[in-house]
């Protein structure tokens, strides 16, 4: 009877399974070293003039054998390939004399000059690919004779072909009535709760940061108020993921603020409200349109030598601690999450750091994570961390890596779990003080 009431005999109950989502913008800058080796292999063939074997290692360099992103299939001197990018798939052929790779953009059943001026301009940005017309299929090429196609020549001209397209499809779409989408069959649709709790939170997000905003004095505190619109822009960039016309009024966004020109930063911090204000103004079926699942071979943004990371984590920490020190907690928080969000945001970082930043990000954030069916390290209403499972959680993302960064140590004993501010300043000096030089 008491092991009934008592549970002396109940088995433990096992903990639920994570659900399985993506967060953040694609990095190919983690291949394993059998990877970067083929690379290595394509450009000395390539120099040996061995142009067939060059193009079978420079697409098995290519391929993410985790995602199978790349489909290559060689028949004698002939082949075809396709690979994915977003919401575009990029398709290609090739012989003993060229190569060739296209991607569809959009159908246009009715000829547009309009569109074509655009398609116009848009052709003089382009190092490698053009847009073209095939019948009604506005599409996006790129070719080259096999004699000359290094390996640096096929990544650089079809990444731009895959990552220009992978942009434009759907601006192109939603600015131009007479254009219709074409060839995203292979995108995945996301659940619906999971939707709605994005919108809500994208909601939320804005609403407490312009909240806050509204309540500082403009021009004494323009700094801090460009760091929470920042801020603001790489949360949302990483832990709702939006596509489409949803990821191009963040960039804008952010445009404004780096922008060189003369303006202060009061006018900028001004201009980035009023488009966040346009943002909440979007209904739940825009936003919608903006999530969903889809496969990646390029990442948008290049490596960066550890230390840029390592100089953006100090200086935003050195900012911080007047906000913290004169009972700004909000403002101070967003700024220690800015110094490494603007890195993952900016650059194709190390896995293991975007793994630490996830784990960051689930404490900081911890409401939404919970939301969406994860575990919670942090509970904001008691102020109160899951010390134990933090603590286990960092000694597992750095297991892996230990062998690829010998020097690598994250000294836990430093963390602080007084409060979240504390928290995030401590652990965020822990990344930037990591030593990440390779073996």
């Amino acid at each position: 009877m008491f092991d009934k009431l008592f549970g002396r005999n109940r088995k433990k109950e096992e903990p639920l399974p994570a659900p399985v989502i993506p967060f953040g913008r694609y990095s190919d800058n983690n291949k394993p070293v059998a990877k970067v080796s083929r690379w290595t292999d394509a450009d000395n063939l390539f120099k040996e003039k061995k142009y067939n074997e060059s193009i079978d290692a420079f697409f098995e360099y290519l391929r993410d054998d985790h995602t199978q992103n790349v489909v290559y299939e060689r028949n004698g001197a002939e082949g075809r390939f396709h690979f994915y990018q977003g919401s575009k798939i990029v398709r290609g052929v090739f012989n003993n004399e060229v190569l060739k790779a296209e991607v569809t953009l959009a159908r246009m059943p009715q000829p547009s000059v309009p569109v074509m001026r655009r398609l116009l301009e848009m052709n003089f940005n382009l190092y490698y690919s053009r847009f073209a017309l095939d019948n009604d299929r506005l599409c996006m090429s790129f070719d080259s004779d096999l004699k000359t196609a290094s390996p640096s020549k096929l990544y650089y001209g079809l990444k731009e072909l895959s990552t220009k397209a992978d942009k434009q499809d759907d601006l192109l779409v939603l600015d131009f009535a007479v254009l219709e989408k074409a060839d995203n069959e292979h995108i995945t649709t996301i659940p619906q709760q999971e939707k709605e709790i994005k919108y809500a939170y994208l909601q939320k997000w804005i609403k407490e940061t312009l909240d806050a905003i509204s309540s500082m004095d403009a021009d004494k505190f323009s700094g801090g108020i460009a760091y929470l619109l920042l801020a603001l822009i790489y949360k949302i960039d990483y832990l709702i993921t939006p596509e489409g016309k949803l990821l191009n009024d963040l960039e804008r966004i952010t445009a404004i603020y780096f922008k060189k020109d003369e303006r202060p930063v009061v006018e900028k911090n001004r201009d980035m409200v009023e488009e966040y204000k346009k943002v909440l103004t979007k209904t739940p079926e825009e936003i919608f349109s903006c999530l969903f699942r889809s496969n990646f071979t390029f990442s948008i943004v290049a490596p960066q030598p550890y230390k840029v990371v390592a100089d953006s984590i100090h200086g935003a920490n050195q900012n911080l601690v007047w906000y913290r020190d004169n009972n700004y907690p909000f403002v101070a928080s967003q700024i220690a999450e800015y110094g490494i969000s603007y890195c993952q945001y900016s650059y194709s970082l190390p896995k293991v750091i975007t793994e630490f930043f996830h784990l960051y990000m689930m404490i900081s954030q911890a409401d939404y994570f919970a939301a969406l069916g994860y575990k919670r390290y942090y509970d904001p209403a008691k102020n109160q961390f899951a010390t134990e499972a933090i603590l286990e959680r960092i000694k597992i993302i750095e297991g892996p890596w230990k062998e690829k960064y010998p020097l690598m140590e994250f000294k836990i004993q430093n963390l602080r779990f007084d409060n979240l501010v504390n928290f995030g300043y401590a652990f965020t000096t822990e990344l930037e003080s990591l030593n990440m030089e390779p073996k």
